[in-house]
């Protein structure tokens, strides 16, 4: 599968993951508001920044309520849509994307749209069908779009239309978005403060650049050494049957990998006659070393190793998360053709052949990144302009993310707290989901609703103290915590109820390289 293939499912993952508050009990607003001006009206809001394209009323349909649809452009190419309901509950929301962007949403309007919110979303600045993958980033103006731009004049813009047709600007905004949604949402409370009043970051790729050489690094090795697909339930076995009570509870759910020690070369068995899928050869081991250790330039450590948890077979037809996303028999993985196309486009575009990932030199070739990872990397560890403002943040990961490393957005809010000190908790809350694999899904309970919370510390001043999660087969209930607490079970009771858990610090000491880190 290709990367822009995997750009469509990111896109998806980022409107999924807006499901997560499909059953959002958001405070109400001070009232109802209803629109000022006619829906066709808004075409004349068109200035020399942005054109409104088309304004037009869509009557209500089912579910969909009577809303106006507009469609426009910033300058140079970054379309954007807006939804704007006939009964408007004050508050402006906009989406944020997935993948490479390159997309927008189709007529039908979202359901937060049903819940009253005016909401927004840009495809970025370019089309993924005429520009796929990131091919668009040679393009320098593109790729600034991509990486940060958009976002900000998408905002501004959508409040000029806001107010031109409610007759006043939002009294609350707010941002969600998973993935490179996820990114997104830490670049505006970098970068743009005062855009929004509260933000969701949903597995946020915020270290892109470190996060496509780990793809590229994983790639290399398992060229070097494949490891077949079909050894995958092996290596998911041994790994629950090592980590899963590491939390002193066997669940079928890793609570924190970094509290488990798992070692390929100690805990796997190895074939000692003909190879099978029930074991693994010297050469597999020594790739699975490098897939679960860091990345390393100089003697330094570019970024972390794969924690273990995805290899669980929760995916589509029983299959390993790692099964398409880390490991491909016969093909490129997802990750692999997400590292060729950044390697090639926005790496290194002035290279007219194109810059083959397999080339570059992890102690030599780093520094050549630097222009990129300013551009792209929302690792900013400095919020006060944000927390200052009022802003409230809360982010959240799946521990079994496949896509994403999860340690690497743990880290990025530890560093947060550095930084800003031992209050960071009062406008910024990492929520860690045990089991979840990438924006939902996994062996985890992953249906959670994080925009109602979020309203709640913004315009009531209520901190989330935890947020119920579910799963639906089997059914299961359980609180998420704030890090770096964790859902403890309290000793008695179903443990598929949330309420025999409490949030409370974690039973068992990190290891190894994240407790030195500490």
């Amino acid at each position: 599968m290709t990367a822009m293939h995997w750009t469509r499912f990111f896109s998806v993952s980022a409107w999924c993951a807006a499901s997560l508050f499909a059953q959002v009990s958001h405070p109400p607003a001070e009232s109802v508001a209803r629109p000022a001006a006619g829906c066709a009206s808004l075409r004349s809001l068109t200035t020399y920044d942005f054109t409104i394209a088309t304004a037009a009323l869509v009557p209500a349909k089912g579910e969909d309520p009577e809303h106006c649809r507009v469609t426009g452009q910033i300058l140079p190419e970054i379309r954007f849509v807006m939804s704007l309901p006939s009964a408007w509950n004050r508050r402006l929301l906009m989406l944020g994307n997935g993948g490479w962007a390159g997309t927008l949403p189709s007529a039908a309007p979202h359901r937060t749209v049903r819940l009253g919110f005016a909401t927004v979303v840009t495809d970025t600045g370019h089309n993924a069908a005429v520009e796929p993958d990131a091919s668009f980033a040679v393009n320098r103006q593109k790729l600034l779009d991509y990486a940060f731009r958009s976002l900000h004049t998408t905002a501004e813009t959508a409040k000029r239309v806001v107010a031109g047709y409610y007759g006043f600007r939002p009294s609350r905004s707010y941002f969600t978005g998973c993935s490179t949604g996820g990114r997104q949402a830490l670049m505006l409370a970098q970068r743009f403060p005062a855009d929004f009043d509260g933000i969701i970051s949903g597995a946020p790729i915020l270290d892109f650049t470190g996060t496509m050489l780990r793809f590229a690094y994983t790639a290399k090795a398992l060229a070097a050494a494949p490891v077949p697909a079909g050894k995958l339930p092996t290596l998911a076995a041994r790994v629950y049957d090592r980590c899963d009570a590491s939390d002193g509870l066997r669940d079928g759910v890793i609570d924190d990998p970094r509290r488990c020690d798992f070692r390929p070369s100690r805990d796997l068995p190895q074939c000692s006659g003909a190879e099978s899928d029930q074991c693994f050869t010297s050469a597999q081991i020594a790739t699975l070393e490098k897939i679960y250790g860091d990345v390393m330039s100089s003697g330094h450590r570019l970024f972390p190793g794969w924690p273990v948890g995805a290899e669980a077979l929760a995916g589509p037809g029983g299959r390993s998360g790692w099964d398409g996303w880390i490991i491909r028999d016969g093909a490129p993985s997802n990750s692999a053709a997400f590292a060729e196309t950044f390697f090639r486009y926005a790496a290194f575009p002035d290279q007219p052949s194109g810059f083959d990932y397999r080339k570059f030199d992890f102690d030599k070739d780093v520094s050549h990144l630097e222009w990129v990872h300013e551009v792209l990397d929302a690792t900013d560890t400095d919020l006060s302009a944000f927390r200052s403002r009022g802003g409230k943040l809360l982010m959240y990961y799946g521990w079994a993310d496949q896509a994403l490393n999860a340690q690497r957005g743990v880290e990025y809010y530890e560093d947060v707290v550095r930084k800003m000190g031992p209050r960071t908790s009062e406008f910024f809350r990492l929520f860690m989901v045990p089991g979840m694999f990438h924006c939902g899904g996994g062996v985890g309970v992953s249906r959670f609703d994080t925009l109602g919370p979020l309203i709640d510390w913004v315009e009531r001043d209520i901190a989330p103290a935890s947020i119920l999660a579910s799963r639906d087969k089997p059914a299961r209930t359980r609180p998420l915590c704030p890090y770096p607490l964790t859902a403890r079970y309290k000793g008695s009771g179903s443990i598929d109820d949330a309420a025999n858990f409490s949030c409370a610090p974690p039973a068992t000491p990190l290891i190894g390289q994240s407790a030195a880190r500490q």
